[in-house]
């Protein structure tokens, strides 16, 4: 699988990742060890060479169990490895969990619950406590975690006033002495990346939900300006919470963590039934899309079960006639500006 280097970091990204969301049982059963141990394996050996997870996937099970796969089977150092800072975890019995916007659950979750911090202490402690969860000595990739209007709502300034206090230095130290190699942001906004870069010398960013079949929105200035600080974009969320993975018709009609609204719906079917006059699948046809623009460095998907890794693996490479993407535009289903593979 091919892979791209993140800047002059030597950190390079295969073109599609493994994300750990499904595995840590968000919206589904978590899996017990060996299921997960399965997909990373799996993963690996369909040339996937990139892995995240956050402190918040599971309330650690998934940094534990991915971090323990990893080195169990010596694939530390051969593959590009990332977690996340921002959320530390506490004991579920002495304190309360932080507030966010979203009201998230984890099945199968470790007995500990969240609380925000992006200060200089919160981002060294959180740091730790995931080399403690992964036996890991050092990071590829840093990201800040859900930092923004999106997550905190009228407490995105304190959180910002936060980073920028001391949570930037502790960030720049952990680069500069080594501990990771490139420091990034994971979120679900544009707004909140563009605010980070202002601020901070950012190597990546990991966007989700937000360039998709349904959503186009970093067409105009967003990838540009990604472009031009040479900022490597991670796609995360390219079937919207996973709409465009089970289609209109599917059990879990999910767009943006949420039940699809019926315009949504009615979009979907359009692009289904494009689709189905040229025997594609609407799944390729979603990852195909948004592999094709420069700026994007990598797709990470998430995968519960060693038969999705093969799936996304192979839509990859999945022929797609160019009348589709022809088509598609012709029915205003995608703008004249957005780049579709091999030039369509």
């Amino acid at each position: 699988m091919d892979q791209k280097e993140i800047r002059a970091t030597g950190v390079k990204l295969s073109r599609l990742g493994l994300g750990t969301v499904p595995l840590a049982g968000l919206g589904v059963p978590a899996v017990d060890y060996a299921t997960f141990e399965a997909v990373v394996l799996a993963a690996y050996n369909a040339g996937i060479r990139y892995f995240d997870t956050a402190p918040m996937y599971g309330m650690g099970r998934a940094e534990h169990f991915l971090g323990h796969a990893l080195r169990t089977h010596d694939l530390i150092g051969k593959v590009t490895i990332s977690t996340k800072v921002g959320r530390l975890l506490k004991p579920a019995s002495k304190v309360r969990a932080g507030e966010g916007l979203f009201g998230i659950t984890w099945d199968g979750a470790l007995p500990f619950v969240e609380q925000y911090d992006y200060s200089y202490d919160g981002i060294m402690r959180s740091f730790e406590d995931s080399q403690q969860r992964w036996g890991v000595e050092k990071f590829d990739i840093l990201n800040v975690h859900d930092i923004g209007r999106l997550t905190h709502g009228d407490q995105a300034d304190l959180y910002w006033g936060q980073l920028r206090d001391g949570g930037y230095r502790a960030l720049d130290e952990l680069r500069s002495s080594g501990s990771v190699r490139a420091i990034g942001i994971g979120v679900n906004e544009m707004e909140a990346i563009e605010q980070m870069a202002a601020d901070f010398d950012l190597d990546s960013c990991l966007l989700a939900g937000r360039y998709s079949l349904l959503n186009q929105g970093p067409l105009d200035s967003f990838f540009p300006a990604m472009q031009r600080r040479g900022i490597a974009v991670i796609a995360a969320g390219v079937f919207n919470s996973g709409i465009l993975g089970g289609g209109s018709k599917g059990q879990t009609r999910i767009f943006d963590y949420m039940a699809a609204p019926p315009e949504i719906i009615a979009k979907v079917e359009k692009l289904e039934a494009v689709c189905g006059r040229y025997g594609v699948a609407l799944p390729e046809v979603a990852i195909q899309f948004v592999s094709a623009h420069p700026a994007v460095a990598c797709i990470l998907q998430g995968c519960k079960n060693t038969a999705e890794v093969a799936q996304n693996t192979a839509a990859l490479t999945r022929p797609i006639p160019a009348a589709l993407w022809q088509e598609l535009r012709a029915e205003g289903l995608l703008p004249d500006n957005a780049p579709v593979p091999h030039g369509a």
